[in-house]
């Protein structure tokens, strides 16, 4: 418990030049993360094959978890110091002007707190009085006691020995709070960071979110706000606020569309880093004792007991998280390979069927861009497929068009269908997911600093781009092109009634595609008016419902040269190719279905 003088002599502008220094040193980390993950892999790629390479990228890896650990633990160290300072400086200034007044009274303040004070008194002989903090209720100056017992000095001393006694109260509970976590926040020797530290890391980000709760708030943080109010909110904060709500709640920063993408990726890459040593911590548990007695007392003897079965299903669990996570550290690690840009990773949630978004390359700075969104059977168990149809995209459209800045992105932010005969007949998830989209989509377009700062592509294969014509139809979709991909249909029957207009939508369906011929029995097309045909044959007229490889719905219809509905991404192939074209403004490049 500190003492009134050592608040009145703690020199808090200490703190905060030492919280300058963990700051330092927390941004250093990260710059270097940063150039391991970005650098350094890259050269790998480029330098080196087989047992080699694979030596070094563990090795690299390794690296990238230590400047991980340090940055996180340095920048906690720097928000737990500038949040001590801060808290302090209230109490330490009420201290100050208690002395001060005690001072201007002739009154002396003892070491204990105390306050001596002459009497002032009719009938009371002149002489020294002690006023002590905790007193039943310290007397208004001037206001007596008792007959003839007034007092003014009693009363002022009384008022200064409460206000010291509140300062101190008030500094010891402060520096209780942030001794706590501070202790915390401290490494075991060697450079080998694990799966551990980085789970206590998490703990201790946690438990600093505890103690500096009245410095920095989460509730500070525009929760369910537009991507506008979420940017201006960012810009109105210095940068060393900004690096103290990235550490200290990064999950909450890294969700914020809207904010630049360098900054959600560190976020969200801090997030992923710790959750995924969670995911490895908890699969190394041991299990639980297998069998117990069977409590029926029959045949068999013994059965599973109860907690070994939730084992199992927690494993299994565990386990899809962890492929999950393996497919996006996977394309953490491709970078430079073949030339591949950086990952940005722009959202990230393990739970249930899991989220998560991957740009390949700085959306922000990019002239064009794309936003692949997924559908049926979507989840982060299988991403791995999901995020190389959006690389092998980026790839396509430097063969096509060598140093273009574009970047493509893989967005599965919404809950996806996961059975095919139940869920994807709905609406509901795409009345659900759409909402998710235009948000994203908006926040895309405000880091980028408006409109017309990048040609934008939004994809959608199978039931995500019934999400993208709910999107469109709901609201202004951020978007020059929507292209719509195996389409079961866009909730709407004419491509005029999107919102980027009938001349940029475009369609591609291979004929042996049986999802869009599905998606009109499930009635997820729209209805107009005309005759269907079926290979040129007219079969039905009047009020049909149509998808997007309809000759009604009025799209550019693509040519394809795969089949089914996952095959539209091949490399070198023309699904592909006239995919690239769109989505780097070549439309006359596109070879259209006659």
């Amino acid at each position: 418990m500190p003492t009134w003088q050592q608040l009145r002599d703690v020199k808090l502008d200490e703190y905060s030049d030492a919280a300058d220094g963990w700051g330092k040193v927390s941004s250093r980390a990260n710059a270097d993360k940063d150039r391991v993950d970005n650098g350094m892999f890259a050269k790998i790629h480029s330098t080196q094959k087989g047992e080699a390479a694979t030596k070094a990228g563990g090795d690299v890896q390794q690296l990238s978890r230590n400047y991980q650990y340090l940055h996180t633990e340095c920048g906690l160290i720097r928000t737990a110091l500038n949040g001590l300072a801060s808290e302090l400086a209230a109490p330490q200034r009420k201290l100050k002007q208690a002395l001060e007044d005690a001072e201007n009274l002739k009154f002396t303040v003892k070491p204990d707190g105390s306050v001596e004070y002459p009497t002032d008194s009719l009938v009371l002989a002149p002489g020294n009085n002690t006023a002590e903090h905790g007193a039943p209720v310290p007397l208004a100056p001037g206001k007596g006691e008792g007959v003839g017992s007034a007092d003014a000095n009693k009363g002022k001393a009384e008022d200064i020995a409460q206000r010291i006694g509140d300062a101190v109260r008030e500094a010891t509970e402060i520096d209780g709070r942030y001794a706590g976590a501070l202790r915390r926040l401290k490494a075991g020797p060697g450079l080998d960071v694990s799966a551990a530290d980085l789970v206590d890391a998490a703990a201790d980000t946690k438990a600093l979110q505890q103690a500096a709760g009245k410095y920095a708030d989460d509730d500070r943080i525009p929760h369910g706000k537009s991507p506008k109010e979420n940017a201006d909110w960012w810009n109105g904060l210095s940068q060393e606020q900004r690096d103290e709500y990235a550490t200290l709640y990064p999950a909450s920063v890294g969700a914020l569309d809207g904010l630049p993408s360098s900054v959600r990726d560190d976020a969200n890459r801090t997030v992923f880093a710790e959750t995924r040593a969670q995911i490895q911590t908890d699969l190394n548990k041991p299990a639980p004792n297998q069998y117990i007695p069977n409590p029926n007392g029959s045949y068999p003897a013994a059965v599973l007991s109860p907690e070994y079965k939730q084992w199992q299903k927690d494993q299994e669990r565990l386990k899809e998280q962890l492929a999950g996570s393996d497919s996006i550290q996977a394309r953490f690690d491709a970078t430079g390979e073949g030339g591949l840009p950086e990952a940005y990773l722009l959202g990230y949630d393990k739970e249930g069927i899991g989220r998560a978004i991957i740009a390949n390359g700085n959306p922000d700075t990019a002239d064009h861009t794309a936003v692949y969104v997924p559908g049926t059977k979507t989840n982060l168990k299988a991403f791995d497929e999901d995020i190389s149809r959006m690389t092998d995209m980026w790839r396509e459209t430097q063969a096509l068009s060598p140093g273009s800045n574009v970047s493509t992105i893989t967005w599965f932010g919404y809950e996806a269908p996961q059975s095919v005969a139940t869920d994807a007949t709905q609406k509901d998830y795409a009345y659900n997911g759409s909402p998710k989209l235009l948000q994203f989509m908006d926040g895309l377009e405000t880091a980028q600093g408006g409109p017309d700062e990048s040609h934008t592509t939004i994809i959608g294969h199978s039931y995500g781009s019934t999400v993208v014509g709910d999107a469109s139809n709901k609201g202004d979709l951020a978007a020059d092109d929507i292209v719509a991909v195996g389409s079961p249909g866009m909730l709407t029957g004419r491509a005029e009634d999107l919102d980027v207009g009938a001349d940029h939508v475009w369609s591609a369906a291979a004929t042996s595609d049986v999802v869009p011929a599905g998606g009109k029995v499930a009635g997820l097309g729209g209805y107009t008016w005309g005759v269907e045909t079926w290979n040129g044959v007219p079969y039905n007229a009047g009020y049909v419902q149509t998808v997007p490889s309809d000759e009604l719905f009025g799209a550019h219809r693509m040519d394809v040269d795969t089949s089914g509905h996952t095959s539209y991404w091949e490399r070198d192939s023309e699904s592909l190719s006239n995919q690239a074209k769109v989505v780097i403004g070549e439309y006359d490049k596109v070879n259209e279905d006659d």
